[in-house]
C-alpha cells in the first residue's frame, strides 16, 4: 500500500460531493440569530494552546520525556504565562502513550503548579494505515486512549496525515511542498474506518472522545470527504476537528471556505483554529499562502464561531499559528475567541445588558 506524494486534493474514495456555491454558504453562515444560549459563559468555555512553538527534544537533543518534570514546567510555565487555562498535549512534544504510571503522575504535578487543565491529548503524524508503520500507530493510539484517561483529557485528537518529507522540512512553510497522500482506494477506505472503530469502541469503554483532524491530501483532506468518512466509522463518540486552516492554505484552487464550514462544522467537537491570508490570481495559477492572527486572515471566525455553537459545538478551541512568536498570536487569538463569545452570549452580566 504505497502512498503518493503529489499536491494535494484529497483521495475521492467514499466521497459524494455537495457543492455549495460561496454565497450560498455565506448566507447560511451569516442567518444565525443572536444572542445564542452558551453553555458556559464565555470566560469559562475551554480554550487551549497548541505546543507548535515547543520542540520534543531539549537543546542537546535529550527527548522531552526524559528531560523531566522540571523542563515540562517551564514549558508549560511559558503558556500559562500567557493566560492560557488549558493546553493540549501532543506526542510530538510528550508521549504520554509510552510513559510509566509515576510520569503520568509528574506531569499532572506540573499541570497542577501551573494551573491549567488537559482539553485534549494528541497522536501526531502517526496513521493507522502507514504503509510502513500501521500496526505500530494503531497500537501506540491505544496506548494514547489509556494514557489520556491516566492523565485526565477527556478526548484524543488523531489524523491521517504522515510525517513531513525531506522536502517539506526544508522549506519555510512545509505546506508549499506536496507531501504524502493517502491512497484513492475503496479498500483502504473502509480499512481505516474499521481501525477508528476499533479505536472509538476502545475509547467509549474508557469514557474519552476522539476528534479527526481535517488535512490535506488525506481522507480528511476536503469537507465532503471528511463528512463521509466520519459517516463510514459511525460511533456517537468520534467528531470531526474542523481545522479549515489546513485546508485553505494550500497553494491551489480551493473550495470556499464558506461551504467546507457549512459542512464540518455541524460535526465537530474539537476546533484547532487557525487562520491564513491568501492572494489568488487564478487566471496565472498563482496561489499564496501565509499565516495570520484569527481577526485578519481569510476565514471569519466571528461567523464560524456563531454558526458552530449554533450547531451544537461544544467543544474546546485550540488555537495555533505557525511562524514569529506563533505563542503570543495563540495568545491573541485567545482573547478574540473570549471577546466573540462574550459578544455573542445571552449571559451577560446583569450590569452589562441593561446598558
Amino acid at each position: 500500500m504505497a502512498l503518493e506524494t503529489s499536491h494535494r486534493r484529497a483521495p475521492v474514495a467514499g466521497q459524494v460531493k455537495r457543492p455549495i456555491e460561496r454565497t450560498a454558504a455565506a448566507a447560511i453562515l451569516s442567518a444565525v440569530d443572536m444572542p445564542l444560549s452558551l453553555p458556559y459563559q464565555p470566560q469559562d468555555w475551554p480554550i487551549g494552546a497548541a505546543m507548535l512553538q515547543f520542540p520534543g527534544v531539549t537543546a542537546d537533543g535529550t527527548p522531552m520525556r526524559q528531560a523531566g518534570p522540571d523542563r515540562w514546567l517551564r514549558d508549560l510555565g511559558t503558556i500559562a504565562a500567557e493566560g492560557f487555562k488549558s493546553v493540549e498535549v501532543p506526542s510530538a512534544w510528550l508521549p504520554i502513550g509510552d510513559m510509566t504510571a509515576n510520569e503520568h503522575d509528574a506531569l499532572k504535578a506540573v499541570l497542577r503548579e501551573t494551573r491549567l487543565n488537559i482539553c485534549a491529548t494528541s497522536v501526531v503524524r502517526r496513521s493507522i494505515i502507514d504503509p510502513q508503520e500501521a500496526a505500530d500507530n494503531l497500537a501506540a493510539t491505544h496506548r494514547a486512549i489509556d494514557a489520556a484517561v491516566a492523565v485526565g483529557s477527556p478526548l484524543v485528537c488523531l489524523g491521517l496525515h504522515e510525517p513531513l518529507t525531506q522536502e517539506q522540512m526544508a522549506v519555510t512553510w512545509f505546506w508549499t511542498v506536496p507531501g504524502a497522500r493517502t491512497p484513492d482506494s475503496r479498500d483502504v477506505w473502509k480499512l481505516a474506518a474499521s481501525r477508528y472503530r476499533e479505536l472509538a469502541d476502545h475509547a467509549a469503554q474508557v469514557g474519552v472522545a476522539i476528534s479527526l483532524e481535517l488535512y490535506e491530501g488525506t481522507y480528511l483532506g476536503a469537507a465532503d470527504s471528511a463528512v463521509a468518512f466520519l459517516e463510514e466509522i459511525g460511533r456517537p463518540n468520534v467528531g470531526l476537528n474542523p481545522d479549515l486552516g489546513n485546508l485553505v492554505r494550500a497553494p491551489e484552487e480551493i473550495e470556499p471556505w464558506e461551504a467546507m464550514a457549512v459542512k464540518t462544522l455541524p460535526h465537530a467537537n474539537y476546533w484547532h483554529v487557525k487562520n491564513y491570508s491568501r492572494v489568488e490570481n487564478p487566471s496565472a495559477g498563482l496561489y499564496m499562502t501565509s499565516p495570520s492572527p484569527m481577526v485578519s486572515g481569510l476565514i471569519d471566525y466571528r461567523k464560524l464561531v456563531a454558526f458552530a455553537i449554533a450547531n451544537g459545538f461544544r467543544g474546546a478551541f485550540l488555537c495555533e499559528n505557525y511562524g514569529g512568536d506563533g505563542l503570543s498570536v495563540s495568545a491573541e487569538n485567545r482573547r478574540y475567541l473570549l471577546h466573540l463569545l462574550s459578544t455573542m452570549s445571552d449571559r451577560r452580566p446583569a450590569a452589562e445588558a441593561s446598558i
